[in-house]
Formats: structure tokens, sequence, C-alpha cells
């Protein structure tokens, strides 16, 4: 397996314009707490116009009134927002928070049915760096964080438009891929991101589903829910040692950490655990 790898970097010129993900926080929700870490605002999605401004580092809860909104302030009351459909953003450089967790991009919410859809909109390799720590500890490997960035962005582009009957791309848990933010993001896992900016794993030049999961038991499964994947195969998971946690079809986290601290590499990990796959770096003129 150490042997020297062909690895294949091509630009995908046809790519899904992919400069952002909407990713789900929170569906048919009564109350969502949010705020902006600098000053920020809330636009009218109907309109483009401001609603209101937001203070920095304040909280302030907004529910569904009828099918519009109704926003709470520091002074206790409610004011109505005549909108179905708003915006948080930060006026400058900084973040929006949900869920008491910070995020990059922006906030959307949604009144759908007199109950709220809470959505971070952010740009793709934003995304990533709040999904590879959460999926894998930051204190694991460097080639295995950067492995797992490659897996999580090729799973993230395989599946744009999976939930859109909740208005999003893809949830935050692990029924899709956990991602917490830029509150769980390190320097350790961000360079990971950033060394493998646009990189996925292609079959027949479309980016792959690349599933993976906490630890396989010592084998992988081929079980791909009813579809034939030739890239999914069954083969030793390196972690023999560690009880099956998940569905244990394609990487298995632990074993990509266990095959980066015997020295193997990202691009060696990924190509031993999915077949026959290629390595592409997607078009940058769709992409950020």
């Amino acid at each position: 397996m150490k042997k020297l790898l062909f690895i294949l970097i091509i630009i995908l010129l046809n790519a899904v314009p992919c400069h952002a993900i909407k990713i789900g926080l929170q569906t048919a929700v009564m109350s969502a707490s949010v705020g902006t870490s600098v000053k920020g605002t809330i636009i009218d999605a109907n309109t483009n116009k401001t609603v209101c401004e937001l203070d920095a580092m304040k909280g302030y809860e907004i529910k569904p009134y009828h099918n519009l909104m109704a926003i709470r302030y520091n002074d206790g009351k409610y004011y109505k927002i005549d909108s179905d459909n708003i915006v948080i953003k930060p006026l400058s450089t900084g973040f929006v928070s949900a869920k008491a967790k910070w995020y990059h991009g922006i906030i959307m919410i949604q009144n759908k049915n007199g109950k709220l859809t809470v959505i971070n909109n952010l740009p793709l390799e934003e995304y990533i760096k709040g999904v590879v720590p959460a999926e894998m500890p930051s204190s694991w490997a460097y080639e295995a964080h950067k492995a797992q960035a490659i897996a999580a962005r090729s799973y993230a582009l395989a599946n744009l438009g999976k939930r859109a009957q909740y208005g999003y791309d893809l949830k935050d848990t692990p029924e899709d891929q956990a991602y917490n933010g830029a509150s769980a993001e390190t320097a350790s896992t961000n360079t990971a991101v950033n060394d493998t900016k646009g990189i996925v794993l292609t079959y027949n030049m479309k980016v792959i589903n690349a599933y993976y999961s906490a630890s396989a038991g010592g084998q992988t499964n081929t079980n791909s829910w009813g579809a034939n994947l030739p890239y999914l195969r069954s083969v030793p998971s390196f972690d023999e040692n560690i009880k099956k946690n998940g569905h244990g079809v394609g990487m298995s986290q632990h074993g990509a950490n266990n095959l980066a601290k015997q020295g193997y590499n990202a691009y060696q990990i990924l190509n031993y655990f999915y077949k026959d796959v290629k390595f592409a770096r997607i078009n940058p003129n769709s992409y950020n």
C-alpha cells in the first residue's frame, strides 16, 4: 500500500457552482435565539429592505407571529416583523449566532406554517472548516484531517439539494454531516481544509457520495442503500480494536487516523477506502 501513488488533479470545468451551501440548523421550531459578533442587520429577504439593526454581542429572540415573525429586544417586548423570510448578517467582518454557536456567512430564518426554519448560508470551504473538527477529534493525525476534509467536501457537493423540501441542502447533524460552525474550528483542522481547498473525490468525472463512519469494526461494508456504487468496496478497516460505530460504509475515520499515524498520506488513505477514484479540484471560477 505504501507504493508511490499517482494523484491526478483535474479541473471540473462543468462543476455545479458551489460558492455557497445552505445548512439546516433548526427545523419547525417555535423560537430562535440569534445575534452577531459585530454590529449587524436584519433584512427582509422578500424585499431586500432593512428591518432593523442589531447591536454587537447581544442576544435577540425571533418567534413566529401568525404567518410573519416577531423579534424580542432587550426591553423584553416583542416587535412585529412584516416578513416570513429574513436574513441576519454582520455589517462588517464577523460572525452570526444561532443555537448558541458562532457561524460564518449569514443566518436565514423562514416562517413555514407557523414554525421557524433556521439556515446557515455560507461558502463551502467555511462549512468544511466547521465539519472536520465536528466529525473528527482535532487531536488526531493531520493527514487524517486532510482525508476527512476531502471526503466531507465530496459528500457535501454530491448531496447539494438533498434536503430541498426544507429549504436547505444538508442538516448539521450526523444524519448528513456533523457541523458545529466557526465555534468548532481549530488551527490544525483549518490548515487541513486550506491545504486541500477545492479537492474532491471523483468517479467517471463525477463527485462521489463519499460515505464515511466512525468505525467499521475491522471490515468496511459495501451496502450502499440499494444503489450500486462501484467506488464502494469492503476492505479491512484498520480499526479492528474499536467497536463498530456507524454504517461502516466507505472510509473508517478511526481507520484513517490509524493509517495516518503509520505514515500514509491523505490521498493514499482515500485511495485505499474508495475504489478507482480520482482526485479533482473543482473549478475556482464557480467556487467561493
